[in-house]
């Protein structure tokens, strides 16, 4: 492999023969080297081909302005995440999960943290990931002695889910606000607390989590099955009134209707977790 860019002493850039572009970082891997000059495949630690260009060239930025170990640390975490949640993420977490990770590390040498609004609702919406936030942070504090608080596993977390649904961290934000909404509205219809260990309130909430997307995204599933979406509701009289009450919510706040399989659905789940 020949050299197309030098980013830095520890970073290059090769194009291989289907020409697309590898980032490639290594300690020196790139000392008194020049484009053109031959790869030392020795010095090489880590090859990344993203096949998004876009990407591809955010992620070369970025490393051009990181300190190598950061790019590390950070890769570590999505190898072990992707090990732990055994879920597909998008490669934008190589650029948002890096850039936030060395963000953060930058603050907490000059003392600077910054509280997550979102510490509970991500503790108790993504479990899974905000286990592995935590896990991010006992590597970070062992491998470059950043000692990061709480809030940033969730952080990382949001970070994580946004990979799974290829979203961007506004939009997760938002998603996440619905999730918590339409949560309330359930407890307080009800007058309930949630068993958040029961598999059903697991189905909820990952309904919740694609429904959310789906309105904050201005998409709809929809169906001409009426027959079912009337026997529902006359079944599920009580879980169906809290769903017109979902729906009152969603037209003020966000000036959208349900459409009747959005409200099939919810009411299937809402019986479920109550019931």
């Amino acid at each position: 492999m020949r050299i197309e860019r030098v980013l830095n002493n520890n970073v290059i850039i090769v194009v291989n023969e289907n020409r697309k572009e590898s980032v490639i970082m290594g300690k020196g891997i790139a000392f008194q080297k020049k484009a053109g000059d031959q790869v030392d495949k020795d010095k090489i630690e880590k090859m990344f081909t993203l096949d998004n260009k876009g990407l591809s060239e955010k992620l070369q930025t970025l490393l051009a302005e990181i300190p190598m170990e950061h790019m590390e640390a950070s890769e570590k975490i999505i190898q072990y995440a992707k090990l732990h949640l055994g879920k597909i993420l998008h490669d934008s977490i190589y650029v948002t999960l890096t850039d936030h990770i060395s963000f953060a590390i930058k603050r907490a040498f000059k003392g600077m943290d910054i509280k997550n609004p979102l510490l509970w609702e991500v503790k108790h919406f993504y479990k899974e990931e905000f286990e592995v936030g935590l896990e991010a942070l006992k590597m970070l504090r062992q491998d470059l002695g950043v000692v990061l608080p709480e809030d940033e596993a969730a952080q990382i977390a949001l970070h994580l889910v946004n990979a799974e649904l290829n979203e961007n961290m506004g939009n997760m934000v938002d998603i996440t606000k619905v999730m918590h909404d339409v949560l309330s509205i359930v407890r307080k219809h009800f007058g309930i607390e949630y068993d958040e260990e029961s598999l059903a309130y697991f189905r909820f909430i990952t309904h919740l989590k694609f429904f959310a997307q789906r309105l904050i995204n201005g998409t709809d599933i929809t169906s001409t099955d009426n027959a079912l979406f009337g026997m529902v509701k006359e079944q599920y009289r009580e879980a169906f009134a809290c769903v017109e009450r979902i729906k009152v919510y969603i037209r003020k706040t966000y000036h959208r209707e349900l459409t009747n399989e959005e409200m099939l659905y919810l009411t299937i789940h809402i019986e479920r977790v109550v019931s």
